[in-house]
């Protein structure tokens, strides 16, 4: 690996990152072409998936594609979908070199689209930056691979790890600054979601709020029996803001009309026990396209995605404060009968933001 390739393919994944949460269903991918030294084009997926990133770099490069070198972030996609092979084009615009981070999982494209460079005299090259890669397009690769979206659980506590106090009140434990990083966090994920008692509760927007962001990620809400406020932020916005309410099987259909009058997508989900199944919430989720999801609990919630061991990241940001144990805690019950049966997390960033401290962990490896 030349300190060039790796230096090109870095900057590819840095524009890949800002198609993150607005790229949906499909990967956010990065790619910049490369004549003589000289960058000659750039990209990145456009919103909704499309145009892709080699679309929009080599359109960039014009004739100056001839020959040069693209760096991608994905493997070139290789079948006909809504748009032409993103291998094709690069054959089409005469790239000679194309240096690619990690292959796809699709198995409609899985070495395809190497093969495809390889026989129309390009060569091709793997590997570069594969972790960064791997790290950036997981979400992809979850829905690709497990037929859910990745999931991260986000918590915003006290230092006794409470929420709220004993008589619900939780604006606001953690200060300014978190909570702006938390909606930054929120604008790189495809959606937003949350329990029904914290819908309840809090009477949130779930919006990413005062960043200049253009677009929202869509609002999933899980409401086994769609109990939730018909005046509310939420109902309000459904028509501006994409509001998707995951329930049950039983849920009021007068409750479901009213929601999908309002301008709600109603996702049935099976049940498990007196809950919603986790897993079937995460696989309907999937299907209908997510590919990064952002939790912010409540309590409940969070206990049921640790419990079947759906959590792939933790962030939690935690402020200077005790509350007590009268106070809610942010994990629910998870019957844990020893230490053993805790699913574990690795620390892979920690620091201050402002008066808090940020924490993030990624599922232990």
């Amino acid at each position: 690996m030349t300190h060039t390739d790796t230096r090109y393919m870095a900057l590819a994944l840095s524009l890949g990152r800002g198609g993150e949460g607005n790229c949906w269903p499909n990967p956010a991918v990065g790619c910049v072409v490369v004549r003589e030294g000289r960058i000659v084009g750039r990209g990145w997926t456009k919103p909704g998936g499309r145009p892709h990133a080699e679309t929009e770099a080599l359109a960039q490069a014009g004739a100056l594609a001839q020959g040069a070198t693209a760096y991608v972030t994905l493997e070139p996609c290789s079948h006909q979908g809504n748009t032409a092979p993103c291998a094709q084009a690069l054959i089409d615009a005469g790239v000679s070199r194309a240096v690619a981070a990690i292959g796809d999982s699709d198995p409609r494209v899985s070495g395809q689209g190497f093969e495809m460079l390889r026989r129309a005299g390009i060569s091709v090259k793997t590997g570069v930056l594969a972790e960064e890669a791997a790290r950036d397009h997981a979400g992809f690769f979850f829905k690709t691979e497990q037929g859910r979206p990745l999931v991260t659980l986000k918590m915003a506590s006290s230092f006794d790890g409470r929420i709220a106090t004993g008589t619900g009140q939780s604006k606001w434990i953690t200060g300014p600054e978190a909570r702006r990083a938390v909606h930054a966090m929120r604008a790189r994920h495809d959606a937003v979601m949350v329990g029904g008692g914290t819908a309840r509760a809090d009477d949130p927007s779930l919006t990413v709020r005062d960043l200049g962001v253009a677009h929202q990620p869509v609002r999933v809400v899980i409401s086994r029996h769609l109990d939730l406020p018909l005046i509310s932020q939420l109902a309000r916005s459904a028509r501006d803001v994409p509001l998707w309410l995951c329930h049950g099987q039983g849920a009021d259909m007068e409750r479901k009309q009213a929601w999908e009058g309002l301008g709600a997508r109603l996702l049935p989900c099976a049940s498990r026990g007196i809950q919603l199944d986790a897993h079937d919430i995460l696989q309907q989720l999937g299907k209908a396209g997510l590919t990064r999801v952002f939790c912010e609990g409540g309590s409940a919630l969070a206990a049921s995605l640790l419990a079947f061991d759906l959590v792939d990241e933790l962030i939690g940001f935690t402020a200077g404060l005790g509350i007590g144990a009268e106070g809610l805690p942010s994990i629910g019950a998870l019957g844990l009968g020893s230490l053993e049966a805790a699913n574990r997390f690795d620390l892979i960033e920690v620091g201050p933001i402002a008066a808090d401290v940020m924490h993030r962990w990624q599922r232990a490896s």
